[in-house]
């Protein structure tokens, strides 16, 4: 059986101590770090399967290594930051983070982020593995559910992995209103616990790389006082495309 290993990236030793021992309860391997550069020596020499880190970190602060993790690995990044402004958690997910948790947190909160993450991940590997190639497409907009890959006019758009999956929920089911929770619990597999901006951040950058024109928006639609829905107008949807 495969352990999980989990790299954790935080200047407070006792941050550090208190993860670990939590994460170590659930079988995983932990490796840990205080500082920027660590991390990255780390991230090259165990290939974690997951990374939970600091935004506020000695030589290198958080968002500069995540940005240098992305050039090595797509694994799950979940930042933890006692910075809890919403331009702060936006900065964190446009540099590559999949999640943000402010502290203080509780452990067991980690421990279920760190838990959903994984399981999502491991679905995406079994989805990669299957032979048949399923893709949809609308006017002008091509979704490849397989290869994880979306065409917008001519030109391929690189989303990252919480982006293309909240296009690929919405696009399969056109028209269906979604609760913000919902989508939250659907993509990251756990309870938002009332915070949604994490999600609502990956909207608007998904929408800055799909929409002809982000701000009055065409394929992902605000329904206020509910959610989102993927908009096709009768007539104008095309069926899934198997190859």
């Amino acid at each position: 059986m495969n352990v999980s290993k989990i790299l954790v990236v935080d200047d407070e030793p006792e941050i550090i101590e208190l993860m670990t021992l939590y994460l170590q309860r659930e079988g995983y391997a932990v490796y840990a770090a205080d500082n920027g550069t660590d991390a990255l020596r780390l991230v090259d020499e165990v290939r974690p399967d997951l990374i939970v880190l600091d935004v506020l970190l000695k030589q290198l602060n958080g968002l500069d290594v995540c940005q240098q993790i992305r050039e090595i690995t797509a694994v799950p990044v979940l930042f933890v930051s006692a910075k809890s402004d919403d331009n702060d958690i936006i900065h964190g997910l446009s540099v590559g983070g999949d999640d943000y948790m402010t502290k203080p947190f509780s452990p067991g909160q980690l421990v279920a982020r760190v838990k959903a993450h994984l399981r999502r991940q491991s679905l995406q590997s079994e989805q990669r593995d299957k032979p048949v190639r399923d893709q949809l497409v609308f006017d002008g907009l091509i979704i490849d559910l397989t290869a994880r890959t979306v065409r917008v006019g001519d030109q391929y758009v690189s989303l990252s992995v919480k982006e293309f999956e909240l296009l690929a929920l919405l696009a399969t089911q056109p028209n269906r209103a979604f609760q913000l929770a919902n989508l939250y619990e659907a993509v990251w597999g756990v309870n938002s616990i009332g915070d949604t901006r994490t999600l609502m951040v990956h909207m608007s950058n998904l929408r800055k790389k799909i929409e002809p024109d982000p701000t009055n928006p065409r394929w992902i639609v605000t329904l206020r006082g509910v959610g989102y829905k993927f908009n096709v107008e009768e007539g104008n949807e095309l069926p899934h495309v198997h190859r």
